[in-house]
């Protein structure tokens, strides 16, 4: 059974105040809401325990929500769960191909899942196969792709039954710079010649900044902003300044550094990540000489100043106030 696409009009994403608390009394979500349209890639945003995960197991039928309304693909997760279902893909962090078997045999098990049989299977996975570039090894086991190859097949495998939404966590993980680059021409092909909207979980900053279209940053189970990139970049006034430190400082030196460049006039939203401290400033090459002089008299030697145009980071920290997490290796849900 297909599902009829929404139409134009119809967001393929809708979350309106939605709250979760789990037992224990964990609100995990506190009255999230956005709005995804149709043919876009919208990045998800935010630190580990924001509320990305119980976001994206709601919008995928894997939990229900306690209250707030919730549609995808113009259906709504709690009255039609199965339509959800049927229109929507799911790329999570681990892959979901089964290693010993062929790549084509894991794409012809998915498509026979959703209902596809005898030659528009074939064709379909035949499709599929020459798209992302896997036909020369779709009878290998799959044990024997690489990390790109066998990410390719993961998406391959969320398309298979040509889905409205696909919701697409963590893609790059693990990926060298090569594979990663190519991963993303793969990601904005999707959205470009079909009619796919893409939901983008990623703590790769720089990849939410090369895809999306819109995103949105959630913390403690809220959106906190949401825009384009070049929106969002450009709600920042002046220049970003990153001054890496020789070590990390402790606790107290921290705290330190921050007095001290918080105290100077031409600095302002001042932070500390690790060894890195940032600051924003009207003109940073200006602001520079008297950052490291304050932070000689500390006592806290400088490896490295940066000064740059705001960035997806600097937008991240504005709103969350700490930097994004490392990228950790799948867990199953995306994050």
């Amino acid at each position: 059974m297909s599902v009829p696409p929404p139409t134009a009009t119809v967001p393929a994403i809708e979350a309106e105040n939605v709250v979760k608390t789990y037992p224990g009394g964990v609100r995990a979500l506190d009255g999230l809401s956005f709005t995804v349209e149709p043919g876009r890639v919208f990045g998800l945003l935010g630190p580990n325990g924001a509320g990305k995960s119980t976001t994206m197991k709601i919008l995928t039928t894997l939990t229900r929500p306690d209250s707030g309304a919730v549609r995808v693909a113009g259906h709504d997760v709690l009255r039609h769960p199965d339509r959800v279902r049927r229109a929507i893909g799911v790329v999570a962090q681990r892959s979901g191909a089964d290693p010993m078997t062929s790549g084509r045999d894991n794409l012809t098990l998915q498509g026979r899942l959703y209902g596809l049989r005898g030659g528009p299977l074939r064709h379909r996975v035949a499709e599929l196969l020459d798209r992302f570039g896997l036909g020369h090894a779709a009878g290998r086991e799959v044990r024997t792709y690489s990390g790109g190859m066998r990410r390719r097949l993961d998406i391959a495998l969320g398309l298979v039954h040509t889905p409205r939404v696909l919701f697409l966590g963590e893609p790059t993980t693990g990926l060298d710079p090569e594979s990663r680059t190519a991963m993303w021409d793969e990601i904005q092909g999707l959205v470009a010649d079909d009619p796919l909207t893409v939901l983008l979980t990623t703590h790769h900053l720089e990849e939410a900044d090369r895809l999306a279209q819109r995103l949105a940053i959630v913390d403690h189970g809220r959106i906190v902003v949401t825009g384009t990139p070049e929106e969002l970049k450009g709600g920042l006034r002046g220049d970003a300044v990153r001054i890496d430190l020789v070590t990390t400082p402790d606790h107290e030196d921290g705290r330190l550094a921050c007095r001290m460049l918080a105290a100077l006039p031409s600095l302002r939203e001042v932070t500390v990540v690790g060894r890195r401290l940032n600051a924003r400033a009207d003109d940073g090459a200006a602001a520079v000489p008297a950052a490291l002089t304050a932070l000689d008299r500390a006592g806290l030697p400088v490896a490295a100043v940066t000064v740059a145009r705001p960035s997806l980071d600097d937008v991240y920290l504005r709103h969350v106030g700490r930097g994004a997490p490392a990228p950790t290796e799948p867990s199953g849900v995306p994050a």
